[in-house]
């Protein structure tokens, strides 16, 4: 197994995708990127913290490539968008990848550059790329959100179209029910 880190605003909406990856064995969503130990919710959400909204997967290698990964990450969300996703604003939200080994900081610095040569975007690419220094895990409440709370509006108007985006454009890489 290995681990990789993202943020890309709402932790709840990376946790939903990348749960139904084949390849994925394990999503947890919680806190990376800032300075204080054992952050909480309110301290993150309130731009106290220094933290970003995350999720660590743990994924098997033979199964899907970092590289895949990156591809899904810079789909279903906005890489442009300076500390925002949306309606979520402030550095909790910001875009970032956070690396746990050197292949991973090479990786994602190259497909960065690759989607700015390309022009994939037409505003700059904003991801972060740094080293993950630590990962605290949010609060029980958080995991597994959007399996738990499919009916509420926010699940429904925000969370359901970046699943429908991703199980579009990558369907063959969804896990069988």
């Amino acid at each position: 197994m290995e681990t990789a880190v993202f943020a890309g605003g709402c932790f709840w909406c990376l946790e939903a995708v990348f749960q139904r990856v084949k390849g994925v064995n394990k999503v947890t969503s919680g806190y990376a990127g800032g300075q204080l130990t054992n952050p909480t919710y309110e301290q993150v959400g309130g731009g106290r913290s220094g933290h970003a909204e995350v999720v660590k997967l743990e994924y098997n290698p033979d199964e899907i490539s970092f590289q895949t990964l990156l591809e899904i990450f810079f789909t279903i969300h906005d890489p442009t968008t300076l500390n925002r996703q949306g309606n979520d604003v402030g550095t909790q939200y910001r875009s970032a990848i956070f690396y746990t080994s050197n292949m991973q900081r090479q990786q994602a610095s190259q497909y960065i550059q690759k989607l700015t040569e390309e022009g994939e975007y037409v505003d700059p690419i904003v991801t972060q790329v740094g080293p993950l220094e630590a990962f605290y895990s949010a609060e029980d409440y958080h995991q597994d959100y959007y399996n738990q709370n499919q009916q509420q509006p926010y699940c429904q108007l925000v969370i359901s179209p970046k699943i429908q985006k991703f199980e579009k454009k990558f369907a063959k890489l969804l896990k069988e029910e």
